[in-house]
């Protein structure tokens, strides 16, 4: 199964796996599974730890370079993402939520999230409580 991991459970894979939700760990390890992480993660990351929010304290470029280290396949964002998300509810407000629920319906993977807001989107999304 392809896996699109949301930006805290990326952030909690790579460097506090204490934090990801037991659930969710079974389907992380399977070597089964691709997992990927996108573009817009990094971007938001990026932003968050620039504005010093204490749950993003992270490099962005270290987090993007551990993880395709570590067999994650990254997901850029394209035209088709972007458009896309015209076409999604409005339940949720957050720009880096949207793209990544957009991403996971134009590139058929399962979105893989912590955000209860996330799970009501239509699709492929599994939702496991942080």
């Amino acid at each position: 199964m392809r896996l699109l991991l949301d930006t805290h459970l990326l952030l909690w894979s790579a460097f506090s796996v204490a934090r990801l939700p037991p659930d969710a760990i079974p389907l992380l390890e399977d070597p089964e599974n691709e997992l990927n992480f996108s573009a817009a993660s990094l971007w938001e990351v990026a932003i968050k730890s620039s504005i010093e929010r204490p749950d993003f304290n992270v490099d962005a470029r270290l987090l993007r370079r551990g993880l395709l280290d570590n067999g994650y396949r990254e997901i850029a964002i394209s035209s088709e993402h972007a458009v896309a998300i015209a076409a999604l509810p409005a339940i949720h407000k957050d720009p880096f939520d949207r793209i990544l629920v957009a991403q996971s319906l134009v590139e058929n993977v399962t979105l893989v999230t912590s955000d209860v807001m996330v799970s009501r989107y239509a699709g492929s999304i599994r939702y496991f409580q942080g």
